[in-house]
């Protein structure tokens, strides 16, 4: 994948730098693999605005993901490359042996012709699924179970990976993509490679116009509010706020707001690198 970098003919294009969408083979969805989707614009069922920043954006249509990778021993083919609008990496749609499709998140470097498969059958390569028991150290894997069968939790935005460290016993020691290093259980699936897309975090929107077209609405920094607003704001002249904390009061640096009675706690050998 590629970005390119736009001439300034307008305004909006002067700083906008796009993906070149080198990588995608077809323009349009797998009918039977979509499902309509709501928006509800940050509003609950009453109408009350219950999360702020939220509201328009493209009309959009959800793709329905195979997190699960449950057709075991069954061959699958790579059908197209794909863009889905409500997640950073893209989707392959696969078609198994058996004339069933199934959209699953597209690993990097997988490309339409490839084979996949998943289970005890599965190799080491990539787009393969197998169980972490049977995934050789160093090797870099993605969409990762947390629990037998739950489906990929971890390692899905575009881009990202996590790698086999060690095996002790019934778990297996995953570095995941924040640092953390943490035992999961040898019998979860994940997905060989990484995800597609890498280079999602290199494009410049532009123009705030282009965020609305997202469905993101503008954000007021809790500096420029009032002290009624925000336990930052208010003050003499450009005051800076006193300790950076959220709008309910909760420290945003340094303060730990992980419940250390969390069952999964032992589980976790070292947390994620502070910035």
């Amino acid at each position: 994948m590629a970005v390119k970098k736009h001439k300034p003919v307008t305004p909006g294009s002067r700083h906008h730098i796009s993906n070149t969408f080198t990588e995608i083979t077809a323009s349009k969805p797998e009918k039977s693999l979509t499902v309509g989707m709501r928006k509800k614009g940050g509003r609950n069922s009453s109408g009350k605005m219950t999360v702020r920043n939220v509201g328009g954006g493209h009309k959009r249509r959800y793709r329905i993901i195979d997190f699960k990778r449950n057709k075991d021993g069954v061959e699958g083919t790579v059908n197209t490359i794909e863009y889905d609008p409500n997640r950073s990496a893209y989707i392959a749609l696969v078609e198994y042996s058996d004339g069933e499709k199934r959209y699953i998140i597209a690993p990097d470097k997988i490309s339409v012709g490839d084979t996949i498969q998943s289970g005890k059958s599965a190799q080491p390569l990539v787009g393969h699924c197998m169980f972490l028991a049977d995934v050789p150290l160093g090797t870099s894997i993605h969409a990762i179970e947390m629990a037998p069968g739950k489906g990929a939790a971890l390692a899905r935005s575009a881009g990202t990976y996590a790698v086999v460290m060690n095996k002790e016993g019934k778990y297996v020691v995953v570095k995941l993509p924040s640092g953390e290093v943490r035992r999961i259980l040898g019998t979860c699936k994940a997905t060989i490679g990484t995800t597609s897309n890498p280079d999602h975090g290199l494009q410049v929107m532009g123009k705030a116009g282009r965020n609305r077209w997202k469905g993101r609405r503008p954000r007021v920094r809790g500096v420029a509010m009032n002290p009624v607003d925000h336990p930052m704001g208010g003050g003499e002249g450009r005051a800076s706020g006193g300790h950076p904390r959220s709008r309910t009061g909760i420290m945003a640096k340094g303060q730990k707001t992980r419940n250390n009675k969390k069952h999964s706690t032992k589980l976790i050998i070292s947390r994620r690198k502070s910035k």
